[in-house]
């Protein structure tokens, strides 16, 4: 951790949820007058698009798939984490997405990486976003790192519906295909994502208050005034539950260090659990 060069993560499945933790983050960001880089953890991805496709069609699925630490350059992100909690300098790039059209109008391909550089110079904190952000293994120790952990993590049901309708919706998968990509990556989530959890500062896991039971027939997702967000703190001396109550209708406390809320207020809660956190981080890097 670092006082002059914070750092904070958000980490989460595919399908979870963290790009619009992301998002909630770039608008606090700009709101509070912060530059900083941005980083997603598709950029650490050991393999392109047509390099997994071509392995997956061997059955050999590029050391398993994306959740498996072996499937990741793991040793460029704690390298990062550490260069820039040392000299708010380091290296990284960007995956390309279908969607990304100034990358793509750069001549850059869909579906690979931009060549590693280094991060934008006189930034105020860097920002991750994706699957790795805590990882704590025999070999690496990425949370270490982090000053400010955050997990986004729906029941494991929830996950799937988001995930099935995100893929086959927005990326032209067929059900049958993300269906199977979910059972291939199932070892990997145990044991690869799921205990970065337990590393977080704060858990974010919403909760929906309709039957979820299978899946794998559910046409929609739950929409937010069908669900619940439960906030799980790891120091809940530092939150002002009292205040939270106060200004978060319909939110209640369910255990010493748990508050809960109703879906549609999940944006409102994050702001005011996380801003003032993040004030504090920048007031430690200006006067600590």
């Amino acid at each position: 951790m670092s006082k002059r060069h914070p750092i904070i993560a958000v980490t989460g499945s595919s399908g979870a949820g963290t790009t619009t933790t992301g998002q909630i983050f770039s608008r606090m960001f700009a709101s509070e007058g912060l530059r900083p880089a941005m980083v997603s953890g598709d950029s650490f991805h050991r393999y392109n698009r047509e390099q997994m496709a071509r392995l997956a069609a061997k059955g050999q699925f590029g050391e398993r798939n994306h959740f498996a630490l072996a499937a990741n350059h793991i040793d460029r992100l704690e390298a990062l984490f550490y260069d820039y909690g040392h000299t708010g300098n380091g290296r990284f790039r960007r995956y390309v997405h279908d969607e990304d059209h100034t990358l793509i109008a750069a001549g850059h391909k869909a579906g690979t990486f931009t060549p590693w550089g280094p991060l934008p110079a006189d930034t105020d904190l860097l920002f991750y976003e994706g699957l790795h952000g805590g990882v704590v293994s025999d070999n690496y120790n990425i949370a270490q790192y982090v000053d400010l952990l955050i997990g986004v993590v729906p029941i494991v049901n929830l996950e799937w519906i988001q995930k099935i309708h995100r893929d086959t919706h927005k990326r032209g998968y067929s059900q049958e295909a993300v269906v199977q990509t979910i059972i291939n990556r199932m070892d990997d989530y145990v044991h690869d994502i799921v205990p970065q959890f337990s590393h977080t500062h704060i858990n974010f896991q919403r909760v929906p208050l309709v039957d979820t039971s299978n899946p794998f027939v559910v046409r929609d997702v739950p929409t937010e005034d069908e669900s619940m967000v439960v906030i799980r703190f790891r120091d809940p001396s530092e939150v002002k539950f009292t205040q939270l109550l106060q200004l978060i209708a319909g939110s209640s406390v369910s255990r010493h260090d748990t508050l809960v809320v109703p879906g549609p207020k999940m944006a409102l809660a994050m702001d005011l659990v996380l801003r003032p956190m993040v004030q504090r981080l920048m007031s430690r890097r200006t006067y600590g």
